[in-house]
């Protein structure tokens, strides 16, 4: 089962709304507007999570998860000593199974996002939109403006703590090992947010959420190293790293190429397309067959363009670098420490992990940042 995205879009749509800030930003009034009127439905539906449990309509699957959502934020709390306010104790059921849509946009001659501006977190590379209709008018707009967009669903998002965020219903479409996973993205997020620093949040979110996920299954009383859900956890990580280490080397080279002085932009956007193909097919060939339980399949099932590779870089970006640092530093909870101590006083967040020849390069060539 493909597992739920996840952003930190909406609290910069709530701080924005009670601040009233954006109506002199770049960001449309009726937008927030909207945005803040859906997040305050989800939160009117909130339940206990306990309530929840309890309740003899909820069926045995859902019992089972809404219970490791619970373990899981002890484990966050106790653990991992991740600061994760009240995020997680409540259920809110939607009335769709898509939370929201997120969309974000490129410059076609260069691995450059475009991006809005909110108060207090800066510029982000995407909006998240509540209605069909919004986000696709607003896609047709920006395509039209010559950017490339990727338009996706999302299950699953964070407030960073300025909410006591639930647990929503599109996030137990995923099975247990994701459901977790999901749960400890999305708390590291309260823990640690660097503004202005998308990519290195959201990568840092996908390392502490696999990595715990795969601890926590795997150490928890009635679990252990042979049992089914530790062996898949543990399975979804190495090959999250795994398809990190391809993209940060396909994105090396397309940015190298965007840095060719010599090609003009329609160069550029014609001579992309024979790198893409070219590693669709390393991917397909020589990379796929390694997963152990992943597939990545919308590497090949969706028409590659700069959007889209700008996003799923947001998520897997030196991964392998953050599990080094876990094994430098001796056990997750000291790698979350020690980038939570100094992130915010680097000017670039990724210069805290040891780094490989592949990063190395990736970031060299790199002239463009989320």
């Amino acid at each position: 089962m493909r597992r739920p995205s996840r952003t930190s879009w909406i609290r910069a749509l709530l701080l924005a709304t009670l601040a009233g800030g954006a109506l002199a930003s770049a960001c449309s009034p009726i937008y927030v507007i909207k945005a803040g009127l859906a997040e305050a439905k989800i939160l009117r539906a909130r339940r206990p999570l306990p309530e929840v449990i309890l309740d003899p309509a909820t069926d045995e699957r859902t019992r089972g998860k809404l219970t490791l959502v619970r373990e899981a934020r002890r484990y966050a709390i106790d653990v991992l000593q991740l600061d994760v306010g009240d995020s997680y104790t409540t259920f809110s059921q939607l009335e769709k199974d898509t939370l929201a849509l997120v969309l974000s946009a490129a410059h076609r001659d260069r691995l450059e996002s475009k991006t809005w501006w909110f108060p207090v977190v800066g510029s982000i590379p995407y909006r998240g939109f509540f209605d069909v209709g919004d986000a696709k008018d607003e896609q047709l707009k920006l395509e039209e403006q010559g950017f490339d967009t990727y338009l996706r669903p999302t299950g699953a998002f964070s407030t960073l703590g300025w909410f006591a965020d639930p647990l929503v219903s599109s996030v137990l479409r995923a099975d247990e090992v994701d459901v977790v996973e999901t749960v400890l993205h999305e708390l590291s997020h309260n823990h640690l947010f660097v503004s202005g620093q998308v990519r290195f949040n959201e990568s840092f979110a996908s390392f502490v959420g696999r990595a715990a996920a795969a601890d926590f299954f795997c150490s928890r009383e009635g679990g252990g190293t042979d049992t089914v859900w530790c062996q898949r956890a543990r399975a979804r990580w190495d090959d999250d790293q795994t398809f990190s280490r391809f993209l940060d080397t396909f994105v090396g080279e397309i940015e190298a190429f965007y840095a060719n002085d010599s090609l003009d932009y329609e160069g550029k956007v014609a001579g992309r397309d024979e790198i893409f193909s070219r590693y669709r097919r390393i991917f397909a060939e020589e990379v796929q067959p390694t997963f152990k339980v992943s597939t990545f399949q919308y590497f090949l099932s969706v028409p590659l363009n700069n959007a889209i590779i700008l996003a799923r870089m947001r998520y897997h970006h030196r991964l392998t670098d953050f599990q080094t640092l876990l094994e430098e530093k001796g056990s997750l909870k000291e790698a979350v420490r020690y980038l939570a101590a100094e992130a915010h006083g680097a000017d670039d967040p990724f210069e805290l992990l040891p780094s490989t020849a592949v990063a190395t390069t990736a970031q060299q060539t790199s002239g463009a940042r989320d």
